[in-house]
């Protein structure tokens, strides 16, 4: 204990005397920059490790650092001389370079490499804790750190990533990020490769204990795959690092229309040069959702033509009970210090039933009724996954020189039997003809293989050259087996049976240079991706593509002093279309309403650039603009009586975006956060689907503002946003806002917590949208199960012991574009 108490006041010592110090240079930019490494007996990276600065004539401390993750040090500005550089952390015998001398116009000088050996002292039951920020702004991210917030205890996924900033969640579960649709999601650094409907099943059955943080990356580099027009959202996973064996269990339950729960267990062991981790989590959620629709239709009869309106209401309940069970289990593996080996299996079992009651009255007159029909569904599904990947992590030298190797494999078996029955009535409440009776099954196996090869090298201390290459596989099998009963039975309904089979392979490799200059860091990139598709409706037409596309990226970064940075990115980024919107398979809501897809999509291609301005390392100002070319639109388009949702490309989409984030601290116990975000999206095509031209556009904004109160073992934190009304595509959006609130309690030695929340507190939160362009007149008013309550407790057993080493994962790109992932 003592030992511990003289290091943290060793520390703080340093950094009140570094302070001063470079106060008492008065900001002086002269000098020379004075770098280092850190190194355990293993060879790994020694991060945030407590780094002096002393003169070899007399030990004074002339400036403190802290290395960074990767176990790299720097002081600015030193002054000729002769140094030593100590450094000392928790558990380790102090190390002390050889003396070194820094010249007179000198730039830059590398201090001898350090190694840090285990000290014999055993710390006992000491735990140190530091509370992240919620939102914490990086150089080329954004980052919510949800593991130890209480809005993120008994949520979803989906649910967290809703309050995460700049991005926002449409009724069909879309994720956009400043206003923009087509947002790449990766988790733990891998590709998820769903579809929309798949990602947003996958996101809702994943529990939000199991999550660390959530990375938003607006402008990407070359090093991650190309897709994605409006940015990469990358959902980092917990992962227990400490010796010995340890976990938590969490349990929760929630009320909203009908209760939930959620349960999951976390399990690490680590001992020598192998660490076995594991997670398992479970979760039941019924939801109710409520939607309503108005719509105009104008039928055109004789010569010359006459607009004959009619008028359509109606109102669908839907309720949708879903069940899940998640596991992922892997194990890393030194077999020397410089090479460690790993695997981890993932996958999922869920289902899901949908029961949905939707009642339309039909018009010639507003609010009139001259028939209605009342359309009962429903739609038991399953969905489960297997994931395997293998991985090897060589450290070649101390100087940086890295490759890592990854090989992925992932089977989705997806299921639905859906049944759909329609019932005619006449004004007066009699039936007005038969019922229309149908019921499908569509099973669908998507098929995904990955390899992928990363290489780094530093070339001199300030050049650093990255390389690599990946190959993916994907193919995706589509049978929609339908069936209609006419009065004697079901048979096969030849108009809806079908089968479509996708295959894609992308072969890509990029190459990063980046170039530090005094204070000036440069990355310049060039991924190459060549695709070849075959889109294959059985026995009645295909598409097959190929093409080489170039993504060139720019990265320039400039410190102006030590409070001020500026930036500049460019990256050019694709969009392949989603494999649920490239299959051209008719799904009836009711007989005038339905949706279908669209074999002939193109990919979209947008040019992304970015100005930022950070100051103090947290307040972050940007200002972006991107041009989208063949933009891939959800259109509602109208036929006579009938109203179809489907996919197809626009010409352009220009989008304008300014963004400020900036964390704040009013007491020492009050900290908080605003994100405020205003954008223009405008849409432009002629001759959509030969109903006319599209020319759409609106400024908006949005604001999201979190407030955390700390008082001793208690944390309070209270979200609230608010979204303008917008314009997309053809859509006209209301406005949405709502406020989230919660607290905790860690009590036990802080082994156990308990939080309560409660969403959207004056149940406000809420999806409306219209339409009136391309011969449409619709609004859709849409209620879901928003305002809940929740409590979740957790309880960490185990070694708690400080960990003796740093052990780094490996597992990097994997799984983004199939539908209906847990």
């Amino acid at each position: 204990m003592k030992t511990l108490i003289h290091n943290i006041f060793y520390t703080l010592l340093l950094v009140v005397i570094s302070w001063g110090v470079s106060f008492a240079q008065g900001g002086k930019s002269g000098g020379a920059k004075v770098s280092g490494s850190l190194s355990n007996e293993q060879g790994k990276p020694m991060d945030y490790a407590t780094v002096s600065l002393l003169r070899a004539t007399d030990s004074t401390v002339v400036k403190g650092a802290l290395s960074n993750d990767n176990g790299v040090y720097t002081f600015d500005h030193i002054n000729a001389g002769k140094y030593i550089v100590k450094a000392t952390v928790v558990g380790y015998e102090k190390a002390v370079t050889t003396p070194f001398t820094v010249s007179e116009n000198t730039p830059a000088v590398a201090a001898p490499a350090l190694s840090m050996k285990a000290g014999n002292t055993t710390l006992k039951t000491v735990n140190i804790t530091a509370n992240k920020p919620l939102i914490e702004r990086k150089i080329d991210r954004t980052v919510m750190n949800v593991e130890n917030s209480v809005l993120a205890a008994g949520n979803t996924a989906m649910e967290i990533l809703a309050k995460a900033p700049g991005v926002t969640i449409d009724k069909d579960d879309n994720i956009s990020l400043k206003g923009k649709q087509g947002v790449t999601v990766m988790i733990n650094d891998k590709l998820t490769y769903l579809t929309a409907t798949q990602l947003a099943t996958l996101l809702k059955s994943t529990d939000g204990n199991t999550i660390k943080s959530i990375e938003i990356i607006t402008n990407p580099s070359a090093k991650y795959d190309a897709a994605g027009n409006s940015g990469i959202i990358n959902i980092k996973l917990k992962k227990n690092s400490q010796s010995g064996t340890n976990g938590s269990i969490t349990v929760g339950a929630a009320k909203g229309n009908f209760w939930r729960d959620n349960s999951s267990l976390n399990l690490n062991h680590k001992q020598g040069n192998l660490n076995v981790f594991g997670t398992f989590s479970r979760g039941d959620n019924k939801r109710l959702r409520d939607i309503a629709i108005d719509r105009t239709t104008k039928d055109s009869i004789d010569t010359p033509p006459y607009l004959i309106p009619t008028y359509f209401k109606q109102f669908t309940a839907m309720q949708s009970t879903n069940h899940y069970n998640n596991y992922r289990i892997g194990a890393d593996y030194d077999v020397t210090s410089k090479n460690t080996i790993g695997f981890v299996v993932s996958g999922y079992s869920n289902t899901e039933k949908d029961n949905n009651d939707g009642k339309t009255t039909i018009g010639a007159q507003p609010n009139t009724v001259d028939t209605s029909l009342n359309t009962t569904s429903v739609i038991d599904q399953s969905y489960k996954n297997f994931a395997l990947n293998l991985n090897d992590r060589l450290k070649i030298d101390t100087s940086g020189q890295e490759l890592s190797i990854d090989l992925d494999y992932s089977k989705f078996k997806n299921n639905s039997n859906a049944r759909y029955d329609t019932y005619y009535f006449l004004a007066n409440g009699q039936s007005a003809k038969a019922p229309q009776l149908l019921r499908n099954q569509t099973p669908s196996n998507i098929t995904i293989y990955t390899g992928k090869v990363d290489y780094a090298k530093p070339l001199t201390k300030t050049i650093k050259l990255e390389l690599g290459a990946k190959f993916s596989s994907v193919k995706t099998d589509n049978d929609l087996q339908a069936q209609i009963d006419e009065g004697n039975g079901y048979i096969n309904d030849t108009t809806r049976t079908n089968r479509f089979i996708y295959t894609e392979k992308i072969t890509a490799g990029y190459l990063n240079l980046n170039k530090q200059f005094k204070k000036t860091s440069v990355q310049l990139g060039l991924r190459s991706e060549y695709t070849q598709s075959n889109g294959d409706l059985m026995g009645q037409s295909a598409v097959k593509r190929s093409y080489l596309n170039f993504f060139p990226s720019v990265f320039i970064n400039q410190t102006l002093n030590d409070k001020n940075e500026i930036s500049f990115s460019y990256s050019r980024r694709i969009d392949r279309p989603g494999y649920d919107d490239l299959n051209p398979f008719v799904y009836y809501l009711d007989p005038y309403t339905f949706s279908q897809g669209n074999a002939f999509l193109r990919p979209q291609y947008t040019n992304n650039f970015e100005f930022n301005y950070t100051y103090n390392k947290s307040v972050n100002v940007s200002l972006g603009y991107s041009r989208t070319t063949d933009v891939i639109a959800e259109l509602v388009l109208t036929q006579g009586q009938k109203t179809f949702e489907t996919h197809q490309n626009l010409q352009t989409q220009d989008s304008y975006n300014i963004n400020v984030n900036t964390p704040y601290t009013i007491t020492k116990w009050w900290t908080g956060n605003v994100n405020v975000n205003g954008f223009y999206l405008g849409f432009k095509s002629n001759g959509v689907n030969n109903q006319g031209n599209l020319n759409n556009g609106q400024a908006a904004f949005q604001v999201k503002s979190t407030q955390t109160l700390t008082f001793g073992s208690y944390r309070f934190e209270i979200m609230g946003d608010y979204q303008s009304a917008l314009t997309y595509s053809i859509f006209k959006i209301k406005p949405r806002y709502g406020v989230d609130a919660g607290v905790s309690h860690s009590f036990a030695d802080k082994k156990a917590n308990i939080k309560l929340a409660l969403d959207d507190i004056f149940y406000l939160r809420r999806n409306n949208v219209s339409s009136q362009v391309l011969n449409n007149d619709f609004q859709v008013r849409q209620k879901g199960d928003s305002r809940v309550g929740r409590i979740t407790f957790t309880y960490n057993f185990g070694n708690s012991k400080i960990k003796s080493r740093e052990h780094r994962s490996g597992a990097d790109d994997e799984k983004g574009r199939v539908k209906g992932n847990n």
